[in-house]
């Protein structure tokens, strides 16, 4: 990842930490954070590769921990 890209991913990471039980699609993340939605969406991906998000079958992209902690 470009350092532009760890940082945006940092302020994501940030962003579901202040807001346990966040729950964004692509779009809604996208406009609540004001980044591009090709660059979000690489973002996104990114952080479900690392561990860190979940993408749900309906699309939203939810904190990995508060998918473990429900099982």
């Amino acid at each position: 990842m470009t350092d532009q890209l760890c940082a945006l991913a940092a302020r994501v990471r940030a962003e579901y930490r202040e807001m346990p039980g966040l729950s964004l699609t692509a779009d809604q993340a996208s406009r609540l954070l004001g980044i591009d939605r090709p660059v979000c969406e690489k973002v996104l991906q990114g952080l479900v590769s690392d561990g860190a998000l979940y993408h749900t079958p309906r699309g939203d992209y939810v904190a990995a921990s508060s998918i473990r902690d429900r099982m």
